[in-house]
C-alpha cells in the first residue's frame, strides 16, 4: 500500500488537490503496480508563516 505524504503551503483550491490525486495515483498504479484502493494520500497545510526560504520568511516575501 503506498502512503503518499504531501505537504503543501496553503491555499490550494480543492479541484487543484483533485487533479493532483488523480496523476499521483495514476502514476502509483502504473509505476508501482499499486491497486487504486490502496493509494494513499495525505495532505499537510502549512502556513507560509510556517516556512523560511533563505532566511526569509515565505510569508515576509
Amino acid at each position: 500500500m503506498p502512503n503518499i505524504s504531501v505537504e503543501l503551503l496553503s491555499g490550494r483550491t480543492l479541484d487543484q488537490r483533485r487533479e493532483f490525486v488523480t496523476a499521483v495515483t495514476e502514476a502509483a498504479i502504473s509505476i508501482l503496480n499499486a491497486k487504486r484502493e490502496a493509494v494513499r494520500i495525505v495532505f499537510t497545510e502549512i502556513e507560509k508563516s510556517d516556512v523560511a526560504n533563505g532566511g526569509t520568511l515565505v510569508s515576509d516575501s
